[in-house]
């Protein structure tokens, strides 16, 4: 394979080793942050959902943060490929005013949601006997709570501080929230601590939870008082997860699929500008999927898109840019494509510099 890299923590290559590789294997799939660097994961979501697991029968858990929960909230809906292209076009060609207030970003972000929604995607959704959504989101406490500017830059200063010291210590300002389909049996192991607490998705809370998943601090507003979730500014899921840094389990004793955009995961949002690894213990049943240097170097810039091309790039230039790379995602599934009608264990790597644990 030239494009894709697939790793897998010590379980998971003992599984498949066993028992050959297909999508019996798996009862769940992770879905990071990142916002636009998600378009080079495109072609394989499409075909994830649209053939991999296409007709499944067992019930498939879907875990994202932020940009993972838009792309998931696209892929548990019944047409999952149409729902996912939908999420692609208008996502990527997206527009904003010179300066946009954070207003004006959330007024996009909830036309985003709307447009791949539609009038039923969020009943198809809450009704998938198979596809159980997930969404990810920050519960905040103290200063990372208030829409002052000023004071929320101090309370994630402060985060950063505690996080840099021990990724544990956000506890003190986070909690995390997983609303989850009413048929979840899934459970999280964090070696952190961290506070999780579970609420079900409604038709009352589930277009809040998206945006809230995904509202960045400082860039847009939170969501107060979430629906069944009780008082408090909710926030962008990235900020305690990132990449992951947790160990999933479901009833079913199984793998996690992780398509990713890098080789190199992170934990938290404070997490990025660290070296400190996630634990290996966390990826010990996952499977993960991410692009080779040769496929970044095939795209324009020969980088993965990001938030900052807003600012480095014109109007015109980053759509083209970002369209492209929605093509070039296509490169990704076709080889997956050809590893999953002939899988060979030589093409799986252990995951190379996760920490201890």
């Amino acid at each position: 394979m030239e494009y894709l890299q697939i790793f897998a923590g010590h379980t998971a290559r003992k599984m498949i080793e066993q028992h050959g590789f297909s999508q019996q294997l798996f009862s769940a799939v992770l879905g990071a942050s990142g916002g636009p660097k998600w378009f080079t994961l495109y072609g394989l979501d499409r075909y994830l959902m649209g053939e991999f697991f296409h007709g499944r029968s067992q019930p498939l858990n879907l875990i994202g943060s932020s940009a993972g929960s838009y792309r998931f909230a696209a892929l548990a809906q019944n047409d999952p490929v149409a729902a996912i292209e939908r999420l692609a076009t208008f996502y990527s060609q997206v527009t904003y005013s010179e300066k946009p207030s954070l207003d004006e970003i959330g007024r996009k972000a909830y036309e985003v949601l709307d447009f791949v929604l539609g009038e039923q995607g969020a009943a198809q959704i809450l009704a998938n006997p198979i596809v159980r959504a997930h969404f990810i989101v920050a519960k905040t406490i103290g200063l990372v709570s208030s829409e002052h500017q000023g004071k929320q830059l101090s309370g994630l200063i402060y985060s950063y501080l505690l996080n840099r010291v021990n990724r544990k210590h956000l506890a003190k300002q986070y909690q995390r929230v997983i609303f989850s389909h009413h048929q979840s049996d899934l459970q999280l192991i964090d070696p952190y601590g961290i506070s999780t607490e579970q609420v079900p998705l409604t038709a009352d809370n589930l277009r809040s939870v998206l945006y809230a998943s995904g509202a960045i601090p400082l860039v847009m507003h939170g969501v107060q008082d979430i629906n069944g979730a009780g008082v408090g500014t909710y926030r962008d899921g990235g900020i305690i997860d990132y990449h992951f840094d947790f160990k999933i389990v479901t009833n079913q004793q199984s793998l996690v699929l992780y398509p990713h955009f890098s080789q190199s995961p992170k934990a938290g949002w404070f997490d990025k500008s660290l070296r400190r690894p996630p634990l290996a213990s966390s990826y010990d049943n996952v499977v993960m999927l991410a692009p080779t240097q040769a496929f970044i170097e095939r795209l324009p810039y020969q980088k993965i898109p990001d938030r900052n091309d807003f600012k480095r790039l014109s109007e015109s230039q980053r759509i083209a840019y970002w369209q492209e790379v929605l093509k070039l995602s296509h490169l990704l599934a076709e080889d997956f494509t050809q590893f999953v009608a002939q899988p060979s264990p030589h093409l799986i790597h252990p995951f190379y510099k996760l920490g201890s644990g």
